[in-house]
């Protein structure tokens, strides 16, 4: 176990929990509004929960006053410790998109898809999965709102990474909780002088077009703050949605230039890596820094989606 940092206040009374989710710090994080009804949003995996429940402890949080727990999307990453989390907060509605509440009410199917991705690294990662009960199961869809004290959020259905994926938008901060729509924020990179910003393309469901759509939609929103499911806010708003926008493009060519070589999607995430390490290194970041452990185990998983989008798309071809 990792020592349990305090939660970080981020202003507006929101405040960030370090969930260690792969076993890293600063990977994946839950952010909780201690508002009149109690909201945390996004739960990590399973092995998450005790960090999670020890900053509650911290923010003088009883888990009885935890009234909604709102998963982005169901990716165990994300959701995978939502069951858990029910358990301990009795009061506790979860809040999901609707493509994705049977799937939180039986996670047979994730827990299958996980292991097909992480292999051997499955129960290390994700388990325990734990089924939540129906009638605790809330569905909010585009334009829904929720009031949860001094402030009422709004969700907007944002698919690209997942068709079960929808965003929170807070008016306080002007801020959108945006999962993995807008991708990973590198926030490590911020020792060399800057942050980078890169698609997240995870299997099965990446659409970078639809992705895209999705970005374009948080443009016109007049965002002060984007916050991150891996992991933390930015205020860098116009910055993460030009990288973001710039890499989708790339990362799918990539693929292409693999998949004419071999149909292997390790090669994928060779050539991945390789181009932003050659990106890195023009901004002088040593071959050393961490952040290079971090983007082999994002591509790994990024290469599959990539893979999975482009064979989907060469079978619609192929059936004209």
């Amino acid at each position: 176990m990792h020592p349990h940092l305090p939660p970080v206040d981020l202003g507006y009374d929101i405040h960030l929990i370090d969930l260690y989710d792969l076993n890293l710090p600063g990977r994946t994080g839950c952010y909780v509004i201690p508002d009149k009804a109690v909201t945390l949003i996004e739960t990590g995996p399973g092995p998450s929960a005790p960090y999670l429940l020890e900053g509650l402890k911290r923010l003088n949080i009883s888990t009885s006053d935890v009234q909604y727990i709102i998963v982005t999307h169901i990716h165990l990453d994300h959701a995978g410790g939502a069951g858990m989390l029910m358990r301990e907060c009795p009061n506790a509605k979860l809040v999901v998109h609707p493509k994705g509440a049977r799937h939180m009410a039986d996670p047979s199917r994730l827990i299958a898809g996980a292991k097909a991705v992480y292999g051997e690294n499955f129960e290390a990662l994700f388990n325990p999965v734990l089924p939540v009960p129906e009638d605790r199961i809330m569905i909010k869809t585009e334009g829904d709102t929720l009031n949860i004290g001094k402030r009422t959020l709004t969700f907007y259905d944002t698919p690209g990474h997942a068709n079960h994926h929808f965003s929170i938008y807070d008016p306080l901060s002007k801020g959108i909780f945006c999962g993995d729509t807008v991708g990973i924020h590198y926030h490590l990179l911020a020792d060399q002088g800057f942050i980078m910003y890169l698609p997240s393309t995870s299997p099965n469901q990446f659409d970078p077009d639809v992705m895209l759509a999705s970005i374009a939609r948080f443009r016109k929103m007049d965002l002060g703050r984007i916050y991150f499911g891996h992991f933390g806010a930015s205020e860098e708003v116009e910055d993460a949605f030009r990288q973001v926008e710039y890499w989708i493009p790339r990362f799918v060519k990539e693929g292409e230039k693999s998949l004419a070589e071999s149909s292997n999607p390790g090669n994928i995430a060779k050539r991945l890596y390789d181009r932003i390490q050659r990106f890195l290194s023009e901004q002088n970041v040593p071959d050393t820094h961490p952040v290079y452990e971090q983007l082999k185990m994002d591509f790994s998983v990024c290469a599959m989606g990539i893979a999975d989008y482009l064979n989907k798309k060469m079978k619609r071809a192929t059936n004209l």
